[in-house]
């Protein structure tokens, strides 16, 4: 069975890293960023529940007891 030659694998993986670096930095530099964005306030919505204003009781799983 003959021996697999891996002797060229570093060139191929370092010319395949370079050129995919290539093309995503020619696709990365089409994309024109002029917008500048807004910073828009965050309002959060108020609703209308019972216990909004009040603390509820924590419910503790099966497994663990309360002590008293």
């Amino acid at each position: 069975m003959p021996q697999l030659d891996t002797s060229t694998w570093f060139t191929v993986i370092l010319s395949m890293l370079t050129t995919l670096f290539i093309i995503m930095q020619l696709k990365f530099t089409k994309h024109s960023s002029s917008c500048q964005p807004q910073p828009t306030t965050t309002k959060k919505p108020k609703h209308a529940t019972p216990w909004e204003t009040k603390w509820t009781k924590t419910y503790l799983p099966h497994s663990q007891h309360l002590q008293w």
